[in-house]
């Protein structure tokens, strides 16, 4: 990666962070996937019950896998017929783990959702949740966050579900009322009320979509 982007990241996250930090929120920065991956796992005690939405962020650093092969109780939804059973034992687990699908440099947290089991997680029920975010995701405001959620987020995550929906064909939001909709709940995280609980990594990278 160019050197003047690494510093504009690294300058970036600075702020961000920052942002964080006055809404009750923790962050980090890793200079590298492998990095991230680090400090997310001395985050996570071995032992710890983990559950994690959909995100690519976490498995592209390699979280997923070493969970998985760790000393850890992974609930792994591939794993279960029952797919509704693996996402209420969420609720209950030690960490939940997700990326966003954007935030604001202020440290402002977007998540567009379908089934919204992901949103409900971020809201209640774990212990502590962990955001894994590719600086691609970090936008100047709510305005930009938004309409990068639902603008670049929504229509790639519509297109790799094979969903039947607007954004998948055109590649840009209709605010449409498709049975595929995949915008069916939006969620703002603008403050935790729970000091610790929720943590973002910040990753020099593009991360996810």
């Amino acid at each position: 990666m160019d050197a003047n982007i690494i510093k504009r990241n690294e300058l970036l996250a600075q702020k961000t962070i920052a942002g964080l930090k006055s809404r009750n929120m923790t962050g980090y920065y890793a200079a590298s996937k492998e990095e991230a991956l680090k400090i997310a796992l001395d985050l996570i005690p071995e032992g710890s019950s983990i559950s994690m939405g959909g995100g690519m962020s976490v498995h592209e650093i390699g979280l997923s896998e070493a969970l998985k092969t760790g000393k850890y109780d992974f609930i792994d939804r591939d794993a279960y017929e029952d797919k509704r059973k693996a996402m209420l034992l969420a609720y209950d687990a030690d960490f939940f783990l997700a990326s966003c699908n954007a935030m604001t440099d202020d440290g402002i947290l977007v998540n567009v959702d379908g089934n919204s089991n992901r949103v409900s997680a971020i809201c209640q029920g774990p212990k502590h949740v962990l955001f894994i975010v590719g600086m691609n995701k970090v936008c100047s405001d709510l305005d930009s966050a938004m309409k990068r959620a639902r603008n670049v987020a929504a229509p790639i995550n519509a297109q790799r579900f094979g969903l039947d929906t607007p954004c998948s064909k055109k590649g840009t939001c209709f605010d449409c009322k498709s049975p595929d909709t995949i915008c069916c709940q939006i969620l703002i995280t603008r403050f935790s009320r729970h000091e610790g609980r929720i943590s973002v990594i910040l990753v020099n990278d593009n991360l996810g979509f």
